[in-house]
């Protein structure tokens, strides 16, 4: 049975600052705006089904319509989840008559879902 003492996250066993390694660490920090808009984001694809819409849109343009069967969910319900991506600059529209056809905003957010499903296929 382990005890208490292995069961605490480890920590140094004394204090020492190594001032080259802080500095060069603080000169690479984003500045505030910057961590909270990746805050934001990553947030915004803790939800199961979001991260299904940006697979789903991955290569593709596709109509909201087209989306809702795929996922088994209503248009409304898809809009809504498309608002919250869209309002990130994550996703994009554009209005053919009667229809709308979302894709992804840009090449980045393809990267980072693409990094992201590669890291859990190796955990």
């Amino acid at each position: 049975m382990p005890n208490k003492k292995d069961q605490q996250e480890p920590v140094c066993a004394v204090y020492c600052v190594h001032d080259q390694i802080v500095k060069e660490a603080k000169e690479q920090m984003l500045i505030p705006v910057q961590a909270i808009r990746l805050a934001e984001t990553f947030k915004i694809l803790g939800d199961p089904n979001r991260v299904q819409l940006i697979n789903i849109l991955a290569g593709r343009e596709i109509c909201v319509c087209d989306i809702a069967v795929i996922l088994g969910m209503s248009t409304s319900a898809v809009s809504h989840q498309l608002r919250l991506l869209r309002n990130l600059k994550l996703v994009k529209y554009r209005k053919e008559g009667k229809m709308v056809y979302y894709t992804l905003d840009d090449h980045h957010i393809v990267n980072l879902f693409e990094e992201g499903l590669e890291h859990i296929k190796h955990t």
